[in-house]
């Protein structure tokens, strides 16, 4: 949810997690002149899944699961629209609600309801009166801290964006870039929708004062920047503040050996940003059958268990299973800010632009 490198087993949220698994068909047809019984999925570096779970999608459905990672979210969006009339696979999975005006609008996806989309919760669904993308995976961009670093300096950590412009957290704050990343843009997002057109500039111009830091994506922000992860501990990761995602704290515990009794990062949760990722079956798909079998398997009860362990986010579906660890150590905020995908796709070129020339230059 967005948002994506796969480098680090720390590579969190949506878009951050390395493949488990994936078919092995080269996608010939099945040697008596019928269709294909290979279907392909296109993604953003975060596809991940156990490997019993794509076992019991290809047994189920007859189809071979194949695979293709093509890079982070907008990256791999912008190269399925610019293919859309031969696309690479038949699915794409991993447009979020930041980019899914542009994919919609320039007609990346064909019309089909998956079966069990009445058991997606109803603050997920979009597009109702023509089912042209299925939600799959929520989650939520919010300012990470330190818990150690913050107690070793006697200092409360921020709880809200209003808190990050005082003098107290000055250069204390990294961010990845809104023009180049997920996070980074999810996080734009929710300054837009907590201060609206007319304030937002003026918060980031009182961020850049405060000493903010931005550098281009989440793994450098997190690992190489973030003196609260695992992946950070070098004398450069000075930072104990950092855009990252609510479930970044459960899997700095369910990562670590041995395992803490509680996470070392916090949440500062008034800083949350709501994503949620969808998949869609891509228009001129070569196995348009397979492609539909695969989406109705995405929202299945076996694929939204097996999901948040997988990819770090949350399931959609009703009554899907949620770890012990993220309702413990990252459960979702309850307020988060939100944006009506309408308002993100008339104002967001915009809104990076402007952001690129306040912030960066």
């Amino acid at each position: 949810m967005g948002i994506t490198k796969k480098v680090t087993v720390l590579a969190l949220g949506l878009g951050m997690v390395t493949l488990s698994a994936c078919g092995s068909s080269d996608g010939d047809a099945d040697g008596s002149g019928g269709a294909s019984k290979t279907v392909t999925l296109v993604s953003h570096n975060s596809w991940a899944v156990s490997k019993d779970v794509v076992a019991a999608f290809e047994k189920q459905s007859g189809y071979t699961l194949k695979v293709l990672e093509d890079g982070d979210a907008g990256q791999a969006v912008n190269k399925a629209i610019l293919t859309k009339d031969n696309p690479q696979g038949d699915v794409f999975f991993g447009v979020d609600n930041t980019l899914l005006s542009r994919a919609l609008d320039n007609g990346l996806f064909q019309s089909y309801e998956a079966k069990g989309s009445d058991l997606i919760l109803d603050e997920y669904r979009v597009d109702q009166d023509k089912h042209r993308v299925t939600p799959v995976d929520s989650g939520d961009v919010c300012v990470n801290y330190d818990k150690a670093w913050f107690a070793e300096h006697d200092l409360t950590p921020p709880k809200t964006l209003d808190d990050l412009v005082e003098p107290e957290y000055k250069d204390l704050l990294v961010v990845e870039n809104a023009s180049t990343s997920s996070p980074g843009l999810g996080f734009l997002l929710g300054t837009a929708a907590k201060y609206g057109d007319d304030g937002w500039a003026d918060y980031w111009k009182k961020l850049r004062a405060n000493g903010v830091k931005v550098v281009d994506g989440w793994e450098q922000a997190y690992n190489e920047e973030f003196s609260g992860s695992a992946g950070g501990k070098k004398a450069e990761a000075d930072r104990p503040l950092v855009v990252s995602y609510a479930s970044s704290p459960p899997a700095e515990v369910i990562y670590a050996d041995p395992k803490p009794q509680t996470a070392p990062t916090g949440v500062a949760e008034g800083t949350c940003f709501r994503q949620v990722e969808y998949a869609g079956l891509l228009s001129n798909a070569k196995n348009p059958e397979g492609g539909k079998a695969l989406l109705d398997f995405l929202i299945s009860k076996t694929f939204q268990d097996d999901m948040p362990l997988n990819m770090f986010v949350y399931p959609v579906r009703e009554a899907a299973q949620v770890p012990e660890e993220f309702v413990k150590f990252g459960p979702q905020a309850k307020d988060p800010q939100t944006m009506d995908p309408a308002r993100i796709a008339a104002n967001r070129d915009q809104w990076v632009k402007s952001w690129t020339s306040l912030v960066l230059k």
